[in-house]
């Protein structure tokens, strides 16, 4: 007699192999989000940004060169030794005026917490201009924009 699933001797046999081929797939994808998602996690001062719908910057090949000033007005710079250490004015003009004589196209931010008087942020501005920035923008917070303004 003739079985309904296979005529004859030939019994079909059911595959018992896993494709990994979306497994692959998957992995790929997150490890590129991985990738992205690394560098963006290295901030090495935590400070509250004044909210400002600004753009955000174009993406460059040039690791921009960051001042923060904390709550308490102390300046840190992205760049050398002992990131989350203070450093002095002339330590900034020193080590900021190396890093735009070797690349001039470096960007050049201040990152100031909201709370810090405005005379702070703008001696800091003034030190990378003695360092010989020519460009300087500030960072700020986009992601709570809609806050309303004070009159």
């Amino acid at each position: 007699m003739n079985s309904p699933m296979g005529r004859g001797k030939g019994k079909r046999r059911l595959m018992s192999e896993i494709n990994v081929v979306p497994y692959i797939d998957v992995m790929l994808v997150l490890l590129i989000i991985f990738m992205i998602t690394a560098p963006l996690l290295t901030q090495g001062i935590n400070v509250d940004l004044p909210n400002a719908p600004a753009a955000p910057l174009d993406p460059t090949d040039n690791e921009p060169l960051v001042l923060s000033v904390d709550r308490e007005g102390n300046y840190y710079l992205n760049i050398g030794d002992n990131e989350d250490q203070p450093v002095d004015e002339a330590t900034i003009v020193e080590r900021a005026s190396a890093v735009i004589r070797r690349n001039a196209q470096t960007p050049v931010l201040v990152q100031a917490d909201e709370t810090v008087p405005y005379g702070r942020v703008v001696t800091g501005a003034v030190l990378l201009q003695q360092a010989g920035a020519t460009k300087i923008g500030f960072q700020t917070d986009p992601s709570n924009s809609e806050r309303p303004r004070r009159r």
